[in-house]
Parts: structure tokens; C-alpha cells; sequence
């Protein structure tokens, strides 16, 4: 990671000499917000619907842009060309700047642009599957907000680790999933797939809009609605959804098996035809 180039604010340099200043707010009070998209064979992949989150994210917080839509894609592409990045991510951050800290939010502020290759093949993810571990949901109202303020899901996957599952699944205060730490969370029942409506309390992923139109093609019916762990566990299949991992299997909730505790069929039919769209994409 530190021999990766990096921009900051107008200057590509080694991660490991990028500098920030100890005031900012993004690293006082997690007063920032951040995207990140895919890149597959040197091309971003669902970039415009991220820049669209992106930008929609900074209006609910009154935040500026440093720099326009056009702008930042020619930034993304060149931290693309300058760490040869074939397959992985370009993480994007923006905070709201520097100044003395206090709780009163300044309007005289800079903000900060920040972006990095992240190096992977989720292209060579592994299908066999995953299991989550349940946590209460303790996350702030505004999820639908794509900020950095990522603490309470940090902690749920880090104690999910610990218990020996590979990720978690948050419950709300009436006993529904809410979404995993990183990802969105569905079942299968029969020809519907069942995932949590997207308002204020998940982030409406860029991956899980683009999935409902590959479902709807596969002849599926997707219903918004929440589902406790219980019908989770009972269901057919369950996945999780996002930009690094696309459609992944989950198998095992709370140590208990889904179906046969293999992979569905109906999952990997979605990620394969995902992963074809996405191929086809980075070829045009």
C-alpha cells in the first residue's frame, strides 16, 4: 500500500509521503464522505451511479466539491494509469476541511481531495460462501450518507472475525437485518429475493441497483421488504452485495446453515452474470 501513488489535493506522490493536516475534520470528527469504484481490466466500472451517491452525499451534508464530475474521473483515471491498476478499486475521499476544532461548522473551509488504488481480483473471489454473525445495529439514522464515520461497523465485523464468522449482519430494534458492514444483505424464496427497502437506515448500494435489473432479466421478482435472521436462515439461499465482492454466497448465519450450507445456484447464476456484464463493460 505504501509504494502506491496517491493524489492529494491537486499533487499525485508516494502514499507514503501524503499529508494531511491534524485539524481536518474528516480526521477530528469523521466529517467526510468517500466512494469507491471498481476497476476491471484498467476501466471503472459503474463509476457515474457512485459519482452520482457521491455528490448526492455531500449535498445532504451542505459539504463542497473540490473539484466537478468531469474533474475527478480525469483524477481516477490518472491514479489508474500512474499505479497500473488492472483489476481493484480507486478509493475516493473528500472532508470538509481544515480549520480550529469546534463542533460550529465553519463555511470558510478548503475541503480536501484524497484517492489511492486499492489492489485486488475480486474476479478470483471464492464461491463457496461465507458466514455472518448477527449484531445490534448501532449505527447513527443517516446511513444512507456514504460518510467515513465507519466505527460501529468496523466493530461488528471485527467481533463477528473474532467469533470466528467472516462478517456481520446488523439488527435493527424490532429484530430485522439492516445490511452487512460493508454490503447489502438478501434471501431467496423461491422466484422472489427479498432485500431490505432502501431509505435512511442502509445505504442504497451502486452494486444492488444494478443487481435488481440482472434479477428481473433471470425472471426473479425483487421485493423490498426487511427479513428477520430467523427467515434468513430459513430461506433458500442468501448473498450479500458490493462493489468489491459483487454477489457473494452466504451460508452460515449465527453457526446455522442455510439449505445445505453450499452455495446457490441462484447466487452464482447472479454473480456470474454480473461479473459477464461487467467484462463486457471493461472491453467497450
Amino acid at each position: 500500500m505504501n509504494n502506491c501513488i496517491a493524489y492529494v489535493n491537486g499533487e499525485y506522490c508516494k502514499a507514503e509521503d501524503a499529508k494531511i493536516s491534524i485539524f481536518d475534520r474528516g480526521f477530528l470528527m469523521g466529517d467526510a464522505v468517500y466512494e469507491v469504484s471498481a476497476v476491471i481490466k484498467g476501466c471503472l466500472i459503474d463509476n457515474e451511479p457512485h459519482l452520482d451517491r457521491l455528490f448526492r452525499s455531500l449535498g445532504e451534508l451542505n459539504m463542497p466539491s473540490p473539484a466537478n464530475r468531469a474533474e475527478i474521473i480525469r483524477i481516477q483515471k490518472e491514479v489508474i494509469s500512474r499505479n497500473q491498476l488492472d483489476n481493484g478499486e480507486v478509493y475516493l475521499q473528500i472532508t470538509r476541511g481544515s480549520g480550529p476544532r469546534d463542533f460550529l461548522i465553519k463555511e470558510d473551509m478548503q475541503p480536501n481531495l484524497v484517492m489511492f488504488p486499492l489492489f485486488f481480483d475480486p474476479l478470483n473471489a471464492d464461491n463457496r460462501g461465507i458466514a455472518v454473525q448477527t449484531l445490534p445495529d448501532i449505527r447513527w439514522l443517516r446511513r444512507d450518507i456514504k460518510t467515513t464515520q465507519l466505527l460501529a461497523q468496523s466493530l461488528a465485523r471485527s467481533i463477528a472475525a473474532h467469533h470466528g464468522f467472516d462478517d456481520a449482519w446488523m439488527v435493527d430494534s424490532e429484530g430485522y437485518v439492516t445490511e452487512g458492514s460493508a454490503n447489502n444483505a438478501y434471501i431467496v424464496k423461491g422466484d422472489r429475493i427479498f432485500t431490505r427497502y432502501a431509505n435512511n437506515e442502509i445505504l442504497n448500494g451502486i452494486t444492488r441497483r444494478t443487481m435488481f435489473g440482472i434479477i428481473k432479466e433471470m425472471g426473479l421478482t425483487v421485493v423490498e421488504q426487511a427479513f428477520t435472521p430467523r427467515e434468513a436462515i430459513l430461506a433458500d439461499e442468501a448473498f450479500i452485495t458490493s462493489a468489491g465482492n459483487w454477489a457473494t454466497p452466504v451460508v452460515n448465519i449465527d453457526g446455522e446453515m442455510i439449505g445445505n450450507g453450499q452455495a446457490g445456484a441462484v447466487t452464482l447464476e447472479l454473480r456470474r452474470r454480473y461479473i459477464t456484464a461487467l467484462e463486457q463493460l471493461s472491453s467497450e
